[in-house]
């Protein structure tokens, strides 16, 4: 193990969690229950991609303090349906509502996170960085059976910062007793998790799955959570 690492500091949505397949799984229900088909929506696949871009743009705004929590959470309903033409505010709500009673329940997990987590089990401490909202996360955690890893949630919620601000990493520092050249953040935003990382003067490893390009330079760079098992 390496000396110098003390507390693993993990992303959960995309790193951890599968934040696609869990909405995916979340929207298709929707899709059957609100019979979507019958208003014109026919094209399950293509009401999927609408709702990611929507989501990722709406996170972006979020992010930069453009727009508010609950903002976020309507629009991308909105505007997805907006994309098939059919403006309904009410339906846009009831989505919005149905959809985030039922995602956190789901339980899919990127391949090798519990392998990776049981490995680092009692060897590290290990927390969670994320700029989720708290409750979801939670419940998330727990129907996925991964709680039990993790000593500190730290949710822009609760830290009244995000990812990749510097004040979010000295926060989770703080409520997990660490220091910073004890630490590492494994996430896979490169320009959220490590940009923040780097920025807070930690280490950090980047799960980039799709061997994305960039000009950030973690510590370690893996396209499997198995890799990482070589690290820790």
């Amino acid at each position: 193990m390496p000396a110098h690492y003390k507390h693993l500091f993990f992303d959960l949505d995309h790193t951890l969690w599968d934040f696609d397949k869990n909405s995916e799984a979340t929207l298709r229900q929707l899709y059957t229950e609100y019979d979507l088909a019958s208003r014109g929506i026919t094209d399950f696949d293509a009401l999927f991609r609408s709702y990611n871009v929507h989501n990722d743009k709406l996170w972006a705004r979020y992010r930069n303090g453009f727009i508010k929590r609950d903002e976020l959470r309507w629009k991308r309903m909105w505007l997805m349906l907006l994309d098939f033409k059919v403006a309904d505010t009410s339906l846009a709500h009831e989505l919005s509502t149905a959809f985030l009673e039922i995602l956190p329940s789901q339980t899919l997990l990127i391949p090798h996170a519990k392998e990776l987590l049981e490995h680092c089990k009692g060897r590290y401490e290990m927390h969670l960085i994320t700029n989720g909202f708290e409750t979801t996360q939670r419940l998330k955690l727990q129907y996925s059976g991964i709680a039990r890893y993790f000593t500190h949630l730290i949710t822009s919620e609760r830290s009244n910062s995000m990812k990749p601000y510097k004040e979010i990493f000295d926060f989770a520092l703080a409520a997990a007793g660490a220091q910073a050249e004890h630490s590492i953040m494994i996430g896979d935003a490169v320009e959220i998790d490590i940009k923040g990382a780097i920025n807070a003067g930690w280490h950090s490893a980047y799960y980039n799955p799709l061997s994305l390009p960039h000009t950030h330079k973690p510590t370690y760079e893996v396209s499997h959570l198995s890799q990482l098992m070589d690290v820790f």
